[in-house]
């Protein structure tokens, strides 16, 4: 174990610079239970506060896991963006992409990506717009394109959703696109596995998604989230932690970010799940993967 803290991030694409969706929690080795971490500021954290964590607040040797897409399908179409010119090449080009068009949006802000005249037709957002390049031709389903990372979500019990999706309370793809912006602000200062070799020292950054810490916890596939203090420290005990000592309710991001925390403390020397079977070199740098999805 070369990791001596773990920290999980419930990230959030909604509007606005205060995010009631964002839940920052950590933990060291051992069965201590895991604690949420408060912004500098008052209030909820911004993205850009977690980004400022990041880059300058970091524990040392920290493996930090953050509930987002970190890239878009490529894979089953040789694209991002097939048919249009100026599709990115890896992820980090998609990363610089998102950021240069989106620069004046405030508050690491993704409308003008999703609103941009060509690549809003890659997406099916809000008012029954589904973009005429959403499905690939002769899709045989509804639900948009997905990542080979997503696929072994589904194999694991979970219910991913395209990243090219904005539209339900479960999408992810708002929040994907944001956290995008996040990443490319941390190039050359924190590692993101796999885009970035796992490195032999030092604090690295990668996707997860909460549900696989849920279902290992015990959590039924189909109910891995948790409103009250008595729900997360069963599944905090499913992961050989202790208990969180509080009691009664608690918000469904809060007690993400803590249940994930304490799966990372016991997942990172899992050295499978740093290897696993579909992630070729040609994926690392393009679609990216969900540490613990085999």
């Amino acid at each position: 174990m070369r990791f001596r803290n773990f920290m999980a991030i419930d990230w959030s694409g909604a509007q606005g610079q205060r995010q009631k969706g964002i839940a920052v929690a950590q933990c060291s080795p051992g069965d201590d239970p895991p604690h949420l971490l408060k912004p500098a500021t008052r209030g909820y954290w911004s993205r850009e506060d977690v980004l400022d964590l990041l880059l300058n607040d970091l524990p040392p040797q920290t493996l930090i896991g953050i509930d987002l897409g970190i890239s878009l399908p490529f894979a089953d179409a040789g694209a991002f963006f097939p048919g249009w010119e100026g599709s990115p090449a890896d992820a980090r080009m998609l990363w610089a992409l998102i950021d240069d068009i989106c620069a004046d949006d405030p508050h690491l802000s993704a409308g003008s990506f999703v609103d941009h005249a060509t690549l809003s037709t890659y997406f099916r957002r809000h008012g029954g717009r589904e973009g005429a390049n959403f499905h690939l031709p002769g899709a045989l389903h509804k639900r948009g394109r997905m990542r080979i990372t997503e696929e072994a979500q589904a194999r694991a019990g979970c219910r991913p959703y395209s990243n090219f999706n904005l539209v339900g309370a479960a999408q992810v793809g708002k929040s994907s696109l944001t956290g995008m912006r996040l990443l490319h602000r941390l190039q050359g200062r924190l590692p993101v596995w796999p885009i970035d070799p796992l490195p032999k020292t030092g604090s690295v950054l990668t996707e997860i998604y909460t549900a696989l810490a849920a279902v290992e916890a015990g959590r039924p596939s189909g109910r891995t989230k948790m409103t009250d203090y008595g729900a997360l420290n069963a599944a905090l005990a499913g992961l050989g932690s202790a208990p969180v000592m509080n009691q009664g309710p608690i918000d469904d991001h809060s007690a993400d970010a803590l249940l994930t925390a304490a799966w990372l403390r016991i997942a990172a020397s899992r050295t499978e799940l740093w290897q696993p079977a579909e992630l070729s070199p040609e994926l690392a740098r393009t679609e990216g993967w969900t540490f613990g999805a085999l």
